[in-house]
């Protein structure tokens, strides 16, 4: 059973900027991301990523957000720049590994305040 654990999730000024991290247990031979979900709305993707590099972005972040990953240590990371009141949500790291299993962190709050 792999585990995702995230951290970096705090309490911001609009404009500001936050580094999320994801740690998995084990290797992850597949994407691995970042999902959302704020008060009252339903997880949406906000960025993946490939085991060879490949991203992906809602439209919402792109230019704003960036997403990279360390395979050697099991870590994915999101950078977020210019972060908006509306960027305010419970961050997820989600892994699917070997294109069959998926798995989820418990997730990290970022709050923006405006």
């Amino acid at each position: 059973q792999v585990q995702l654990v995230e951290s970096g999730g705090g309490l911001v000024q609009a404009g500001e900027s936050l580094r999320l991290s994801c740690a998995a247990s084990e290797n992850i031979f597949g994407v691995m991301g970042w999902y959302r979900q704020a008060p009252g709305k339903q997880r949406e993707l906000v960025a993946t990523i490939t085991s060879a590099g490949v991203t992906n972005y809602a439209d919402s972040v792109k230019g704003r957000f960036t997403i990279s990953r360390d395979n050697a240590n099991y870590r994915v990371y999101l950078v977020m720049s210019s972060l908006r009141p509306e960027d305010t949500a419970v961050y997820y790291c989600h892994a699917n590994n070997l294109g069959r299993y998926s798995y989820w962190g418990k997730g990290t709050l970022v709050t923006v305040s405006s």
